[in-house]
């Protein structure tokens, strides 16, 4: 059905569409690549959700060159009028003849329809072309589109074996700077930051991307968003003085009850969720964020509320960093969790990858 031409140019898409990670947010990573007489005479990606999406680059590049190419693009054509035109429709008046999508969009907006305007100009279309690669895009994006909850990576960082702090409390820094740096890249994809206030007040923590650390390339005229950044706070422990409230980017704080004494700043929102016990519900939380186009939350906490997500099977993946040091049965473990009993009781997981970084090794992991 695909010839070894249509993966070649696929791949190119795929790898076009990757360059958007850090700033679609909530639009799904998009390439597009258009093809006439074995030439590629254009090609894009989305950027920025409001902007041009990839068909629109690609088409632009192209000109009068799309009439009787071909389009490559890593997700089905949208067919709505949202904040830009349908892709369908221009990929029809632009006189393409042939359109291959990587996938299906499970936005129940688009969801076939895309390829079905398309077929119905006359135009001919196939899907399921390096699907594989093209859902690896957007991970976060079709789990909110198909279970109404965002993807969840739970980052932990600990000694060889497997501690996260001294008992005393002290971890800085447990991991070396080439991994701590190797973060700053998994916060600025991600939609949203995700703690607790324990790890707020014990580390005094910021939980923003740090621009000076960030050593990426980005689209001309576009920069880094600073990801919304989501604090658990049953017990409306939280404080404006804290350093988390001196960076003017935008916090969601989750309470059981909200806090009307103190003056918080204008870019920090309160919102009450479910609540279980006096405890906030995780996934109540998730769906709340899922609502609001939350596609992909970077949870980094302490053990108790890493536990409770592992517990409650929230957590999708996990990125560990290990440093080659030891610390004793003394230091604090990675996750509280209740007593397991019987083997058939344990998490299990798959290893996806295993890297150095630095003088550390990353290890990432998915939920079986």
């Amino acid at each position: 059905m695909f010839t070894s031409d249509d993966r070649r140019y696929m791949t190119l898409a795929i790898e076009l569409a990757a360059k958007g990670r850090f700033t679609t947010t909530p639009n799904p990573n998009v390439g597009c690549v258009i093809v006439k007489n074995d030439q590629i005479v254009g090609q894009g990606y989305h950027q920025r959700a409001g902007e041009g999406h990839a068909e629109v680059n690609a088409l632009k590049q192209a000109g009068i060159n799309a009439k009787g190419a071909t389009a490559y693009v890593t997700l089905e054509p949208c067919s709505h009028y949202g904040r830009t035109p349908p892709c369908a429709e221009g990929l029809i008046k632009a006189g393409v003849t042939r359109v291959v999508a990587a996938m299906v969009d499970p936005n129940p907006q688009v969801a076939g329809r895309g390829l079905a305007m398309l077929e119905n100009a006359g135009i001919e279309t196939a899907s399921g072309l390096m699907q594989e690669q093209a859902r690896a895009l957007n991970k976060g994006f079709l789990k909110r589109m198909e279970q109404g909850l965002p993807f969840v990576t739970c980052k932990l960082a600990a000694s060889l074996d497997g501690k996260t702090a001294l008992k005393n409390g002290q971890s800085k820094w447990i991991t070396g700077a080439d991994a701590r740096k190797d973060v700053q890249i998994f916060r600025a994809q991600s939609c949203a930051i995700l703690s607790g206030a324990d790890t707020v007040i014990t580390d005094d923590a910021k939980l923003n991307v740090r621009l000076d650390e960030l050593e990426i390339e980005l689209p001309e005229g576009q920069s880094v968003r600073q990801p919304l950044r989501v604090i658990i706070d049953s017990q409306n422990r939280l404080t404006p003085d804290l350093a988390l409230f001196q960076i003017d980017a935008p916090i969601l704080i989750l309470r059981t009850r909200l806090d009307n004494q103190q003056q918080w700043p204008h870019y920090v929102e309160q919102i009450e969720i479910k609540s279980q016990q006096q405890k906030i519900s995780c996934r109540a939380a998730l769906e709340q964020l899922a609502q609001r186009g939350v596609n992909h939350v970077w949870l980094e906490s302490g053990a108790t509320l890493a536990g409770v997500f592992t517990q409650q099977k929230l957590i999708d993946e996990y990125v560990v960093y290990l440093a080659p040091k030891l610390i004793g049965c003394d230091g604090k473990s990675l996750f509280s969790l209740p007593e397991i009993t019987a083997m058939d009781e344990l998490t299990q997981l798959e290893f996806l990858d295993v890297c150095q970084i630095g003088d550390d090794i990353r290890i990432t992991a998915r939920t079986r």
